[in-house]
């Protein structure tokens, strides 16, 4: 099993920046490809961006691509998310996501993954 918090939400205006971070505890963090997911206010949860497991594979939601920026540090067992010129259609609950899986084509669906943080708030003003 694996435990995940994320941090670093926040409140911005439209066009600024903010990162992300989730750490990880209690497994090989290499072990699981890891992703961020987001929900705003009366809608579904959407998928922002995956990484594998050795971060060679990375894969964008339409919405935030060009504009956001996924990494990881296996080293320190976290995962970021880089995220510049906000717009208020980014404010949103964002959660971090893993899975033990390995089919990459699979990375962008919730159903995938097994583990899931308590989320963040992001909140952009126009």
């Amino acid at each position: 099993q694996v435990q995940l918090e994320e941090s670093g939400g926040g409140s911005v205006q439209a066009g600024g920046s903010l990162k992300l971070s989730c750490a990880a505890s209690g497994d090989t963090f290499s072990s699981y490809a890891m992703a961020w997911f987001r929900q705003a206010p009366g809608k579904e949860r959407e998928f922002v961006t995956a990484i594998s497991k050795s971060g060679v594979n990375i894969y964008y939601g339409d919405s935030v691509k060009g504009r956001f920026t996924v990494s990881r540090d296996n080293a320190k067992n976290t995962v970021y998310l880089q995220m510049t010129s906000l717009e208020p259609e980014d404010t949103a609950i964002y959660y971090c996501a893993a899975t033990g899986g390995g089919i990459m084509l699979w990375l962008r669906r919730e159903n995938y993954y097994n583990y899931w943080g308590q989320g963040t708030q992001v909140t952009v003003s126009s």
